[in-house]
């Protein structure tokens, strides 16, 4: 597997200078939301991290909606559906050196509720709706073949979905700055021809930069590279290795209460189909607030595509955390 050139030399810039100093924060870092595009969920998605390091459990509740209906000379990549994911994230200090992080996501797929709403939305506001239109309402529809040879057939119903476990490792922690080296595994525990797996172990490792601003703003700095292992599905398929990263700013607006956006993307995970839906950069933008009190936290977002490709048409998240 290939690393990409500037993400290695930043990592070996780091790991040849490596300060750890006290850690200290009062901001409580970006909003967790993945991308669920449902050919690309299962190559280790990342989220948005801060580089401080915590003791804490959450629960995450994100909802998606995607429609890609489209083929080209080798590729039919059909995808009409809803995916709900409720995630498990447990992080765990270890002796003052390092982050556990622990994710179990349970992932709901079927045909969804919401196509009647997004129709008159788009129609409303005069959008495009991709064709959506032009098949039947909260249909399931989840299909990839090449060279008319099948590689996915999706099925409705609920699954474990992989398993990640990651590292993160504070270099400097001061006051207003952060930065931290994270590393993760993704182990499938699921099925690949059914769509809920890729069937191979993936890694991930990315570089998390903390700035504050003001004393009411912080943002936070994420670039990494993604490294997924071969779809094992009816067929076997090579997945690309991909460069993803963000930026997410938090602004308190009084105690307990924050505002966030951020915007999160990626280059293209699959083989080059002909499909500009599948083959441009993924972009996310985010939308979203915060309320905590005590050690317990409420985040609740929504996120677009950017270009309508390679994301769902929107993600809305619910996440709890509790501190321990």
């Amino acid at each position: 597997m290939k690393i990409p050139c500037r993400v290695a030399l930043l990592v070996f810039s780091l790991l040849i200078h490596p300060v750890l100093l006290p850690a200290a924060s009062s901001f409580e870092g970006p909003l967790q939301v993945r991308n669920l595009y449902p050919i690309f969920l299962h190559a280790d998605q990342q989220y948005l991290e801060k580089a401080a390091v915590e003791n804490s459990m959450s629960y995450s509740l994100s909802h998606s909606s995607t429609y890609t209906v489209q083929e080209s000379g080798d590729w039919v990549i059909h995808l009409d559906m809803e995916i709900t994911e409720l995630n498990f994230r447990y992080r765990r200090i270890v002796s003052d050196l390092f982050e556990l992080n622990v994710d179990i996501p349970v992932l709901v797929v079927g045909r969804g509720f919401m196509d009647g709403f997004l129709e008159n939305y788009h129609s409303t506001f005069g959008f495009a709706d991709y064709g959506r239109s032009q098949r039947p309402q909260n249909d399931f529809l989840y299909e990839v073949r090449r060279e008319g040879r099948l590689i996915v057939k999706g099925r409705s119903g609920v699954r474990l979905g992989d398993i990640r476990l990651a590292v993160k490792k504070p270099l400097i922690s001061r006051d207003g700055l952060g930065l931290s080296l994270r590393g993760d595994v993704e182990i499938p525990v699921s099925s690949a021809r059914q769509g809920f797996s890729n069937g191979s172990p993936d890694a991930g490792l990315s570089v998390l930069l903390d700035r504050r601003v003001t004393g009411r703003i912080m943002t936070y700095w994420n670039l990494g590279a993604v490294f997924p292992g071969d779809l094992r599905a009816y067929e076997r398929m090579d997945i690309n290795n991909f460069v993803t990263g963000g930026i997410s700013v938090e602004a308190v607006v009084k105690p307990g209460l924050s505002l966030i956006v951020q915007l999160q993307g990626q280059s293209a995970v699959y083989p080059v189909t002909d499909l500009l839906a599948v083959d441009r950069d993924a972009y996310l933008i985010i939308f979203g607030g915060r309320y905590k009190t005590g050690g317990r936290s409420l985040d609740l977002s929504l996120t677009e595509d950017i270009n309508t490709a390679g994301a769902p048409d929107f993600i809305l998240n619910l996440t709890y955390k509790i501190d321990l």
